[in-house]
């Protein structure tokens, strides 16, 4: 019977990172799926979606956590099936002037109304004009039938006016610009 595991690493960034995780997991009969990896401040960052026999799951549970030797911090959880509640995915997006507490009000908005963060990417670059810190973010959402699509508008208006960014929804299937 196959499982799914979902893994978390961090470590310094360096060479054979990947490369070392990749050759655990094949090494013990899995199969990497979906991962996001990422370089943060001097750090190597990854999430990791893993398929694996029951059978060889304990010893490449036990492998990964061989490999803190190699300066390896992971953390690995069985992946549970979810069930998508009716609704439609969004595409969002915010740009704007970096400051304290952008994603808290985003987040609060959307989690007031059961609304489902299921991507985020963040990022703080400078603004080309000025020079001034500039922040980043795009991200999928989904939204339960049941949210009155006009309230969340008028929530994120409100927000983008408060935070001074732009806040973007936009359907995959239709363009909705707000």
């Amino acid at each position: 019977m196959q499982t799914q595991l979902v893994l978390t690493i961090l470590s310094d960034d360096k060479p054979g990172v990947v490369e070392l995780l990749a050759q655990t997991i094949s090494k013990h009969q899995g199969n990497w799926l979906e991962s996001r990896m990422a370089h943060l401040a001097g750090k190597f960052a990854g999430i990791l979606q893993v398929a694996i026999d029951s059978e060889n799951e304990a010893a490449l549970r036990e492998a990964l956590g061989n490999l803190a030797d190699q300066g390896l911090k992971i953390v690995v959880e069985s992946a549970t099936d979810s069930i998508k509640p009716a609704g439609k995915e969004f595409q969002f997006s915010v740009v704007g002037a970096d400051r304290p507490g952008i994603i808290f009000e985003i987040a609060q908005a959307f989690a007031g109304r059961h609304i489902n963060m299921s991507e985020l990417e963040t990022a703080c670059s400078s603004m080309p004009w000025s020079g001034e810190p500039m922040f980043e973010a795009t991200g999928l959402i989904q939204v339960p039938k049941s949210v009155n699509m006009d309230e969340l508008y008028d929530q994120l208006d409100t927000i983008a006016d408060e935070l001074a960014v732009d806040i973007r929804l936009e359907a995959p299937t239709e363009d909705v610009h707000h």
